[in-house]
């Protein structure tokens, strides 16, 4: 079930940057270390929004977003032993949020290229490809700004993986161009490059609507 476009907002809004006086996301995780599970829900308090509105832009789903944001907390839980501390936490954890985003895609490929294009025997014998009705809704005058979000939410969704992370973490989670190739595992150039990239497809995929 997709979330309205004020939520939405709600979410993305609370990815602005907290106070610097505020403990640090490795003291945070070294008192976990010792058993300090306040600690680790302070974490949990300070991530969960942006994984979540990382996730749902990524996958279009509100629902699973929201499932695999915890599965993402619970692996970050269970591997805090073999998390090393020169490498900021924020990076961490996006990296394991975008490998699990990753993987549901490629699952959603896998069930509908079982689902959805497979053939099946018409009564005269033919193979026939099913095309599922387009049950999307209709655009309304009084929806407008509804329909404009869930259009780009789309847009987004529809992106290769590659440009999608990109576009996600610089555009709408406001990362630095650093912590996204950090992220990604990629030279900064060619991160910038892919940024750049993800920006003309989205553009074109936006043009008529917009």
């Amino acid at each position: 079930m997709a979330a309205s476009y004020a939520e939405i907002q709600g979410m993305e809004a609370l990815t602005a940057p907290m106070s610097e006086t505020r403990t640090s996301d490795h003291a945070l995780i070294e008192a976990t270390r010792s058993g300090d599970e306040a600690a680790f829900a302070e974490i949990v308090s300070r991530y969960k929004s942006p994984i979540t509105n990382y996730l749902y832009r990524f996958l279009n789903d509100y629902e699973e977003a929201v499932d695999l944001a915890q599965e993402t907390f619970v692996r970050v839980y269970f591997a805090l032993d073999r998390y090393h501390t020169q490498f900021a936490f924020s990076t961490y954890i996006y990296r394991i949020a975008t490998n699990l985003a990753i993987s549901e895609i490629r699952r959603r490929k896998r069930r509908r290229l079982l689902s959805l294009t497979g053939l099946y025997q018409t009564e005269e014998d033919r193979d026939t490809e099913f095309q599922p009705p387009d049950e999307r809704p209709r655009p309304d005058a009084n929806l407008l700004e509804d329909e404009k979000s869930r259009m780009i939410g789309r847009a987004i969704a529809a992106l290769p993986e590659k440009y999608r992370v990109a576009v996600i973490l610089r555009d709408i989670q406001g990362r630095a161009y650093e912590e996204i190739a950090e992220i990604m595992e990629l030279g900064l150039g060619t991160t910038k490059s892919r940024i750049s990239r993800g920006r003309g497809l989205l553009k074109e995929k936006l043009q008529d609507y917009l």
